[in-house]
């Protein structure tokens, strides 16, 4: 029986109720498919934790079974899906009261996100006023990006940013709320249409508790920088969209 079809049997099973049952398929699943396919063997890892949690039973094992094979995973060196799978166990780690370990997890898919980011992708600047978008452009070359476009208006920024997303990049996007001619929040809106991963984050005068910022945020942006603001500020805006840039790679 195929991955798919047990998972689907042992659902079914859960479903109507004979735990035992559903508990046992995954587990046999997992067990046949950790030699080949570790990752997909910590699914019915957890299926199987959850019929135990169902049967009102500790379902510790399992779940510590789910965190060292999500471990074991994250050593692989010729997997794309490294970084995901720490985050995945320090939450399973969590789960079972672990706070070191879970920590040491966190603390090891950071250090790999800030080495991996070795993708960059271009910086959008949306922003009318030419001596911020100078210090924008500045910071952002000094960062050691080479692909930085600037865009004073809204009209020009969306039209722009629809260029790059044909070209199958993913920019981050520093967007100036007070534009002469677009809201911020009729930007954003437009840009996060067109591609709904896209990070954005706004550069604004006004505080955060405005009706305007908060409009803007409720958007689906990813970053609020007020002006005038310190070019940590600004780095970790950066950094933000930059680092969600490369997981999606």
């Amino acid at each position: 029986m195929d991955t798919k079809t047990s998972c689907e049997v042992a659902l079914a099973h859960l479903k109507n109720k004979p735990f035992i049952a559903a508990h046992n398929l995954p587990i046999d699943q997992a067990e046949s498919l950790k030699k080949s396919e570790l990752l997909k063997s910590v699914l019915p890892c957890m299926l199987a934790g959850e019929c135990k949690t169902r049967q009102a039973k500790d379902s510790e094992n399992e779940i510590k079974e789910a965190s060292g094979l999500f471990l074991k995973y994250s050593n692989s060196k010729n997997s794309s899906n490294v970084k995901g799978a720490l985050p995945c166990a320090s939450k399973c780690l969590l789960s079972l009261g672990d706070f070191d370990k879970a920590k040491d997890a966190y603390q090891k898919d950071k250090s790999i996100i800030q080495s991996a980011i070795q993708i960059i992708g271009p910086i959008v600047i949306i922003d009318d006023s030419k001596s911020i978008a100078m210090k924008l452009k500045t910071y952002a070359e000094k960062s050691g990006y080479s692909e930085i476009h600037v865009f004073e208006n809204g009209k020009d920024g969306v039209k722009g940013c629809k260029k790059i997303f044909s070209e199958n990049k993913e920019p981050a996007v520093l967007l100036d709320l007070g534009l002469p001619d677009l809201q911020g929040d009729v930007v954003a809106t437009k840009l996060l249409k067109e591609k709904i991963s896209l990070q954005i984050a706004v550069i604004t005068a006004d505080e955060k508790t405005t009706a305007r910022v908060n409009k803007t945020i409720s958007t689906g942006v990813s970053a609020f920088i007020e002006k005038p603001f310190a070019l940590d500020e600004l780095k970790k805006a950066i950094d933000i969209p930059e680092s969600e840039y490369s997981l999606l790679q």
